[in-house]
């Protein structure tokens, strides 16, 4: 049997084990967290230079298909903005309520713009960076004979994808475009959205006659790489 000395001794290097194990698990915590540290600052260095990267091509390619439409816009109904939105809202040139076929309007609209849209959007300065062109199809929230708002919303839905596949169908069939049809085949898309982005008035309420509209979209790689940075840190 031990005696009370030997407990003790055996009781300390019990606890002297332990204490050691914590202090290597704690020392082990501290080096997974301080290569986390590291991974999360070279990250943000990353998504800093791509930041910047978006930002200057961004402005300048704003700054071209501005230089390009600018005079062209208002007669079109349409707008650019800053994030690389082209806008076509005028809803008199567009299509017939309810319907999906082009206006002869928006045909010569289009047989006017997209040929130089793309002529930019495919130049040396910009071809390799953008990773998607979207032609996006918005509505308003009414369908005059919806049984309710879910019916509207997927009535609208329905409509606005025939639209963006109207308007794709045309724009692809141009012959002034053949040149680049590979390029587009992998980079043009098209999306009907339904009422899901509507545009607002002033007083906060729906502008119906805005939010029925068509919009061509650039996304760059640099959106594309900022999302694959930002899932490798979560």
């Amino acid at each position: 049997m031990l005696n009370s000395f030997e407990l003790e001794q055996e009781s300390e290097e019990h606890w002297i084990a332990v204490s050691d194990l914590m202090s290597g698990l704690m020392m082990l915590f501290l080096l997974i967290a301080a290569m986390y540290l590291v991974i999360v600052e070279r990250k943000n260095e990353e998504i800093e230079q791509v930041v910047v990267l978006y930002e200057d091509l961004r402005d300048e390619l704003y700054r071209d298909l501005l230089l390009e439409f600018d005079q062209d816009l208002p007669r079109w109904g349409a707008e650019l903005s800053e994030d690389l939105r082209l806008r076509f809202t005028d809803t008199d040139v567009l299509f017939e309520e309810g319907q999906s076929s082009l206006k002869p309007e928006f045909v010569e609209i289009l047989g006017d713009f997209f040929p130089r849209y793309l002529a930019i959007l495919t130049s040396a300065a910009y071809r390799e960076e953008i990773n998607e062109v979207r032609i996006e199809g918005h509505t308003s929230s009414s369908w005059s004979l919806a049984r309710d708002s879910d019916d509207a919303y997927m009535r609208n839905m329905a409509l606005s994808q025939e639209r963006t596949r109207s308007t794709l169908g045309y724009v692809l069939s141009l012959g002034s475009v053949s040149y680049a049809k590979d390029w587009l085949r992998e980079h043009l898309t098209a999306n009907g959205l339904s009422s899901s982005q509507l545009i607002t008035a002033t007083d906060g309420s729906e502008d119906a006659e805005r939010s029925r509209r068509v919009e061509f979209v650039v996304v760059t790689d640099a959106e594309t790489r900022l999302s694959r940075i930002l899932q490798e840190i979560r």
